[in-house]
């Protein structure tokens, strides 16, 4: 038995373990779902179980109630009281069908019952169903109220007590009896206003007006009211119901404002609120009047008197100001410091949203809306008059602020968007409006809403403050109206912003005048430049070449003069606006700023076109490498058998060194002063890295960091521009001067390194920029030869540093070797006779001289005898063409021109300043920066992004570079006759 009994003991075991395993899965891993389950999902004799998120059946005798969550007994059946939580309805008796009006009893009626189970009672009686000891009566009963004194009362608005009536009733009665017009619970006496107002409410947007069952239900009454009773609750609801009609009127409308202006006028025998004869005592201030130029003398004449300050033991920023509110039925509701929370629709951090109210921070926050939304949480408006607080613990004291209103509208014109002389101020405000767009009954859904659409606190700086005294702020409103269609899908915008301003037409002209000043300097320059060029062209005609010519001098200059009057502005703004400590200046609104962009891109355009004016003159550079060695000796020669004689020439001379230079000058063509890629990741480096960019947000800020949770203002389009040029500029120059202050002297020098190859190399360089002017590089070799081995190389170089050869200079006992050259016209007529066959070699193939025999050796010939000619030329061999060697005087550097014409003989100028790198993208270091400057900042302005700036100006530099490198290789080959296959 005992082996019998223990496996089945290890299957209840494991029987039990495997209960305990399922089990335990069903607690960690189930996942919980359950149905959704709605109020008006459920049935008729369902309710909404909030325990259980679920519909469940009512009980007998039941069925839904007016909530939808619970359940009420049926007509005819009434309530019991129970100890359980469910409700147990039971059917009155026959003889009392009907059912009392709090549920719990039956009773009979003196009528019929209602629909509803109730009894119920003519108008002006009150039903009575208990008596003074809360039993129920055998039958209800209709007590009259009597109208009559000393009485006085009537049925209140449930029809369950009687009331007094109101105080507006005449005579002896309750009864407003004719000739007296009951409106509203109020009984008129005749001729108190006229009986035909206008209900309506116009959405001039949509161009249609809306009969409002708020304006039928109250206008009247509060208009009357606010007339004959000075009542001031009604008075505020007069007010608001102007209000939400735009505060628009006309002479002969009887509408909302018509009527408040009619109370207005009526008033002008009373004193005013505060001795402000805008502000009628016991109305509210709506409007600041009519007369024209009002608006300028209360937002521009006095100054608010208060100072504000960004830093220092002054510092002042905060703007403090508070709003009266008033619900649209005209009670106050409270006072309401302006802040996060309200003014402002859009949802947001209270941190962010209380930037706005900082001095100096340009606000901006803009979001969408659902329609469903502000339906529910605003079924009624509210309405604000705001003030500025001007400080004082005790006496504080409030600035009322005026309001502009674009959607008003006076006479059928909307006077608000016209010139400031005519504006039309007003004060109070709101910001939806789901009430007046309702018709027939307040309960349905409104036919139009109407919300804000922008709301703006304008700041004026007043002119030449060195206290930060401001105007007056206004707040610019400007009003939406939305059509009702579907409240689930609809959505509107709007927006919240804060900006300041000041004239800029002082700081415009100063910009203006700069402009016009330098700019007269530039045509100067630009005449002065295209004399030298007729000079260094020889030609003294003025044609259309002439004039194209100076256009494109003068394009460059004007450049150079919009760069700098910009740069200077925009570091104006961004030392002044960020170090000022009271405030003195404001930043140019982004419609002011619209003149400075445009300065800049003319700034990019015209140096755009000098840059390619120079591209272009370096690209069709004349250029000849005039070759020195000769032959060693006559014993070095080759034996050549022709026509079965024996001829002796001398060996020729290698061609390459003359490739050798010809590839160095290739390689040389685009080096830079600076190093482009660097100078591209330092400024993004300090600019995205370091944060500079954050010095041109609109605060007054200058902090390279901020928290991330802190509100972020826009960019100003100045202070981006200054930040960004004022860090491209200084990097460029710092890295200039490394360049030639350290790296040319302790590293590497480029350009004097070709001068000493071509010294070594035994080659001479002639540039002719100009048909008449050029440069020079005398690169004859000391020793006499170049084409030679290592050890005589080695030795030659050796006698040379030990000063045992002569100098390298063109003239005897002198270093110079590079010079401008000023060439008589004669040279340059033998030297273009000369390279006629190379010229040749460039024409289309149906323009060749087919009877000219082999081209090649034409072109070969030609190359050497312009090689034996330029250098007779040097040697003075030729006395008609010969030069002298002079000095530049000093102007003639500075403005870049040759006083002398080079009528007899030509000019060789010593340049010790190797200015034939003006043929090179080193020598042309201030044009490519600039140019490199404006690209990024124009890329910047147009994107608002550094770093794409930052892509397209490296991709702009490599394709400049690389257009330059093709186009100076093939006109390196075409000028010099090296075939390009040697040019690597």
């Amino acid at each position: 038995m005992a082996t019998g009994t223990l496996p089945s003991s290890l299957a209840s075991l494991c029987f039990v373990l495997t209960c305990i395993h399922l089990h335990n899965f069903n607690v960690n891993g189930q996942q919980y779902i359950i149905p959704f389950k709605e109020p008006q999902n459920c049935g008729t004799e369902e309710f909404y179980d909030i325990s259980s998120l679920s519909c469940a059946n009512c009980g007998p005798n039941q069925r839904r109630s007016s909530t939808g969550l619970s359940c009420a007994c049926k007509v005819g059946y009434f309530e019991l009281n129970t100890e359980k939580s469910s409700v147990v309805c039971q059917k009155c008796p026959a003889d009392k069908p009907a059912v009392t009006k709090d549920g719990f009893g039956c009773i009979r009626c003196p009528g019929s019952p209602s629909d509803e189970g109730f009894c119920t009672c003519p108008v002006g009686s009150v039903l009575v169903e208990r008596d003074l000891n809360g039993n129920i009566l055998e039958e209800a009963q209709c007590e009259v109220c009597n109208g009559n004194k000393p009485a006085s009362s009537v049925s209140d608005v449930i029809g369950d007590r009687c009331e007094r009536c109101q105080a507006s009733f005449i005579n002896t009665s309750c009864a407003c009896g004719s000739p007296g017009i009951l409106s509203g619970g109020l009984c008129f006496p005749p001729g108190s206003l006229p009986t035909n107002v206008n209900p309506s409410v116009n959405f001039a947007q949509l161009k249609i007006n809306v009969h409002s069952a708020w304006f039928v239900r109250n206008l009247y009454s509060s208009a009357a009211a606010c007339l004959v009773f000075s009542n001031l609750t009604a008075c505020q609801a007069l007010g608001n119901m102007c209000v939400l009609n735009m505060h628009s009127f006309s002479g002969l409308s009887t509408d909302a404002c018509g009527l408040f202006n009619t109370i207005f006028r009526s008033r002008a025998a009373l004193s005013s609120t505060y001795d402000i004869s805008y502000w009628r005592v016991n109305l509210p201030w709506l409007y600041y009047g009519d007369e024209p130029g009002l608006a300028i003398r209360v937002l521009q004449t006095n100054p608010v008197p208060i100072g504000f300050s960004f830093r220092g033991k002054n510092e002042f920023t905060a703007i403090n100001l508070v709003a009266a509110v008033y619900d649209v039925r005209g009670q106050f509701l409270r006072w309401a410091k302006i802040g996060p929370g309200n003014l402002q629709l859009c949802p947001d951090t209270t941190i962010r949203q209380a930037a706005a109210f900082r001095f100096g921070t340009s606000y901006q926050e803009s979001c969408t809306l659902s329609i469903k939304d502000l339906l529910i949480s605003h079924p009624e408006p509210l309405f604000y008059d705001v003030f500025m607080e001007l400080g004082g613990d005790e006496n504080k004291k409030l600035l009322p602020l005026p309001a502009l209103v674009n959607n008003q509208q006076y006479n059928g014109r909307f006077i608000n968007q016209e010139s400031m002389k005519n504006w039309y101020l007003s004060r109070r405000v709101f910001l939806v409006d789901t009430l007046s767009g309702r018709e027939k009954i307040l309960s349905s859904n409104p036919k139009v809403i109407r919300v804000v659409q922008s709301l703006k606190i304008k700041f004026q700086l007043v002119p030449r403050t060195q206290e930060g005294q401001v105007f007056p702020p206004l707040i610019a409103v400007t009003y939406s109206d939305v059509p009702v269609t579907d409240i689930n899908t609809q959505q509107v915008t709007t927006s919240f912003s804060v900006e300041y301003e000041m004239d800029q037409s002082e700081s415009n002209l100063k910009m203006n005048t700069a402009l016009g000043v330098m700019g007269g300097v530039a045509v100067l320059y630009a005449l002065l430049k295209t004399v030298s060029w007729k000079r260094r062209i020889g030609s003294s005609l003025i044609d259309a070449g002439t004039i194209f010519k100076f256009l494109l001098f003068y394009a460059g200059d004007l450049a150079n003069v919009f760069f700098a009057v910009t740069v200077g502005t925009g570091l104006y703004w961004l030392i002044f606006y960020k170090a000022q400590q009271y405030v003195s200046v404001i930043l140019p609104l982004p419609a002011q700023e619209e003149q400075f962009v445009t300065y800049i891109g003319c700034a990019f355009a015209l140096k755009g076109i000098q840059f390619i004016h120079k591209l272009t003159l370096q690209l069709s550079v004349d250029m000849f490498l005039i070759d020195w060695e000769r032959p060693r000796n006559k014993t070095s020669t080759r034996t050549i058998q022709a026509g079965g004689d024996i001829k002796h020439d001398p060996a020729p001379v290698s061609i390459w060194r003359t490739y050798f230079v010809a590839n160095e000058w290739n390689e040389i063509q685009t080096i830079r002063k600076i190093c482009p890629t660097f100078q591209i990741m330092a400024v993004l480096f300090f600019l995205e890295v370091l944060g500079f960019s954050n010095l041109a947000l609109r605060d007054p800020s200058p902090l390279l960091e901020r928290p991330p949770q802190a509100y972020i203002p826009s960019y100003s389009l100045i202070l981006r521009y200054g930040v960004a040029t004022a860090l491209w500029l200084c990097i460029g120059l710092l890295q200039v001067i490394f360049f030639t202050l350290f790296y040319e002297c302790f590293v590497e020098d480029k350009i004097r390194q070709f001068v000493d190859l071509c010294s070594i190399s035994n080659i001479s360089v002639l540039l002719l920029s100009h048909r008449c002017f050029g440069y020079y590089i005398h690169g004859r070799s000391v020793h006499g030869h170049a084409d030679t081995n290592m050890e005589e190389m080695n030795n030659n170089l050796k006698r040379e540093g030990e000063s045992l050869c002569g100098q390298r200079g063109l003239l005897p006992n002198t270093d110079t070797q590079t010079f401008q050259i000023s060439l008589t016209i004669p040279l340059r007529n033998q030297y273009e006779r000369i390279r006629e066959p190379l010229n040749r070699r460039n024409r289309p193939a149906r323009l060749l001289d087919t009877s000219s025999g082999n081209h090649f050796e034409q072109c070969t010939r030609a190359y050497n005898t312009m090689n034996h000619f330029l250098g007779a030329v040097i040697d003075h061999a030729h006395p008609a063409l010969d030069y002298i060697v002079r000095d530049k005087l000093m102007l003639e550097r500075v403005i870049g021109m040759e006083f002398l014409e080079p009528n007899d003989k030509s000019l060789f100028y010593n340049d010790e300043a190797h200015s034939f790198s003006d043929m090179l993208f080193y020598g042309n270091e201030a044009t490519l920066l600039i140019f490199d400057t404006l690209f990024f900042c124009v890329v910047d302005l147009g994107a608002q992004s550094f770093v794409l700036a930052a892509i397209l100006t490296y991709l702009q530099q490599m394709i400049f570079r690389f257009i330059r490198t093709a186009l100076g290789r093939k006109n390196l080959a075409n000028k010099t006759l090296i075939d390009e296959r040697f040019l690597i």
